[in-house]
């Protein structure tokens, strides 16, 4: 098993996960889109549970287009986005992919949202898009 860790830009909050990711992916909703500053953010779906973290992060919680809640952990000294919770996967944690120690332990498996995507934001076209999400 590759165990998954990885930190902000400025290290002040780090962490390292036990279990494998259930599912990664890209999405191209609105929010994603102004929290990231480009046409999509890259997720991994870990359970919940598994993660450990140093570090002090702060939150920000918004509906989103689905009607659930999502809750995003960022460092409050650099700003960069590390997790997040989303009120309809309470079984799910997310990691965000640019926060690992090594990419590749990233492998995407869908893009959600695909209905909101940038005509500029090309995405790998083996993947299986979905317009909005779909019921896991």
């Amino acid at each position: 098993m590759t165990q998954l860790s990885g930190d902000c830009l400025c290290g002040n909050i780090s962490y390292t996960c036990t279990e494998e990711a259930v599912m990664s992916g890209h999405c191209q909703c609105a929010d994603c889109q102004k929290i990231s500053g480009a046409g999509h953010i890259s997720s991994l779906a870990i359970p919940r549970g598994s993660l450990t973290f140093k570090g002090e992060m702060a939150f920000h919680e918004k509906q989103a287009a689905s009607g659930n809640m999502i809750k995003r952990g960022f460092c409050p000294q650099c700003g960069s986005h590390i997790y997040a919770e989303n009120s309809g996967f309470p079984q799910f944690e997310f990691i965000r992919a640019g926060s690992l120690h090594d990419l590749e332990n990233f492998k995407p498996s869908m893009v959600v949202y695909a209905s909101s995507g940038a005509s500029w934001d090309h995405m790998d076209p083996a993947l299986p898009k979905f317009e909005t999400m779909p019921g896991m």
